[in-house]
């Protein structure tokens, strides 16, 4: 079921046995894997290391009951690093999903309301908060956005590419088609709530890759296994990333 597609990754399954075979129970199933790269790309902060898609791929591709992994990620249009990341994972042989990323502006200029007016702000901040707050707490954020404009600023930009409706689409027909029986979703999004039970409903095994605090009460209180991505580190971090005596030893 597992045979290493690098030395490296020989060497590192060497030093993790246990990991391999949480992994090869996990995967026990003809497999597809559905990653929504925009989703889990912010939590390389908090994870403070970064997924080299390439080595993420070869590990992939190590377990043979994997038939398919799925990619999804905006382009943004115009912008080298995104397009040329795109055109890489194709090259990695991701099934790659993609579609242009939506550049929206959103109005920061106070000009038209008063100082005490929450107008703008509830662009911002969700309406439960808005409501917490005092005429002088809405005063004094309207005064920073002011500043802004006495800088030129009366926009913001937002990008917006999502992509849960064709991800759950595409988990659902895989199960009707029988493409996979064992389906592993890279995301934490509470979007997915519907589509995951939905695959238990039907018998099918789901289980979530997450990092803790980046996934959603909805998709964590669903009846899947969790995954904690940190335990791969090793095996998918960009080299560079890995302690200096695992460097010599897998390079």
């Amino acid at each position: 079921m597992f045979k290493a597609k690098t030395k490296r990754i020989e060497i590192l399954s060497k030093d993790n046995p246990q990991i391999i075979k949480e992994l090869e129970k996990i995967f026990d199933k003809k497999t597809n894997v559905y990653i929504d790269f925009s989703n889990i790309v912010f939590w390389q902060e908090k994870l403070n290391w970064h997924i080299c898609l390439k080595r993420l791929k070869q590990f992939l591709d190590s377990f043979s009951n994997i038939q398919n992994v799925k990619f999804y990620y905006g382009t943004l249009e115009g912008d080298s690093y995104s397009e040329q990341l795109v055109r890489e994972v194709e090259g990695y042989c991701y099934k790659v999903k993609t579609k242009p990323v939506k550049i929206i502006r959103i109005s920061i200029d106070v000009s038209s309301i008063a100082m005490n007016s929450p107008n703008l702000l509830k662009n911002f901040i969700r309406k439960p908060l808005l409501l917490k707050l005092s005429l002088e707490n809405i005063e004094f954020l309207n005064k920073r956005l002011k500043d802004l404009n006495d800088r030129g600023i009366k926009y913001l930009e937002d990008r917006k590419c999502n992509f849960d409706v064709e991800i759950g689409v595409a988990m659902e027909l895989d199960s009707i088609q029988k493409d996979a029986e064992n389906f592993v979703l890279w995301s934490g999004d509470s979007d997915f709530e519907g589509p995951v039970n939905q695959l238990l409903e039907w018998g099918r095994k789901v289980t979530i890759f997450m990092t803790v605090g980046e996934i959603s009460t909805e998709l964590a209180e669903t009846k899947t296994e969790k995954f904690e991505m940190k335990k791969i580190k090793e095996f998918i971090c960009r080299a560079k990333e890995l302690p200096e005596e695992l460097q010599k030893k897998t390079s």
